[in-house]
């Protein structure tokens, strides 16, 4: 980012300036400081593939996985069969909230008819695994796979489809998100895609619904507290000294 330093300013600064010139440069500078705490949330996480549940279907593990979101764990439930990922792997991602109306341009399957009710039926199924026994997990992850593409893995009947189908809409979707590899998106060669309820202290905010932002965390937040507090303390005295 290029900057103009207005050198004529700079030389007459000595100079009584008018009182209102301070809260103005006070402003600017709360408005510098929100934009880049609010920028710098939006930046893709980098993720990290760590480890299984150990349960293995169709020749495959299948979920729930765990992993490392920057670097802090979560657990991964995969809704793609398309493509693959390794242990220990890293990866950029992009975070995609699954509430409705929600931009879904940068998943995998964004583009299909119906996106959002995909996603939020799937994110319904994840939910499932805690309640039911290591024997189902290969019926539910099939179904998961089974929503986006047509080749996975078949589950041994319908039944978590028909579950998903009906109970989907009766849950609310405001911290899950699908984590999917940084662009250009492509639906093989690439790393599998996630979907994942973000912890209680990375809640979402979602001021634009196409967007997924991660809160900063309250240290974070006293941190550009204490910059507009000092930015003020500074604008006082410089008036003081006049």
């Amino acid at each position: 980012m290029n900057t103009n330093f207005d050198l004529d300013s700079t030389a007459a600064a000595s100079l009584p300036m008018p009182a209102r010139v301070f809260p103005v440069r006070f402003l600017a500078i709360c408005a510098v400081a929100l934009f880049l705490s609010t920028n710098l949330f939006a930046a893709p996480v980098q993720m990290v593939f760590d480890n299984v549940n150990g349960a293995v279907m169709f020749g495959v593990y299948v979920g729930p996985y765990s992993g490392t979101m920057d670097g802090a764990p979560i657990t991964l439930f995969c809704v793609d069969d398309s493509n693959e990922v390794q242990f220990g792997e890293q990866w950029d991602a992009n975070l995609t909230p699954i509430t409705s109306g929600s931009d879904l341009s940068d998943t995998r399957w964004g583009g299909e008819p119906d996106a959002s009710v995909l996603y939020q039926e799937a994110a319904w199924l994840s939910q499932q695994y805690t309640s039911q026994p290591v024997g189902e997990y290969g019926d539910i992850q099939a179904t998961i796979w089974q929503l986006f593409s047509s080749t996975a893995p078949t589950p041994s009947s319908s039944y978590w489809l028909e579950q998903a189908q009906s109970n989907y809409a009766s849950v609310s979707y405001g911290d899950f998100v699908v984590i999917t590899n940084t662009g250009p998106v492509e639906q093989t060669g690439q790393i599998q895609e996630f979907i994942a309820q973000l912890p209680s202290n990375e809640r979402l905010e979602f001021s634009d619904p196409t967007q997924a932002n991660v809160t900063p965390e309250p240290g974070t937040q006293a941190m550009i507290g204490l910059v507009l507090v000092g930015a003020g303390w500074l604008c006082r005295r410089r008036r003081t000294k006049r």
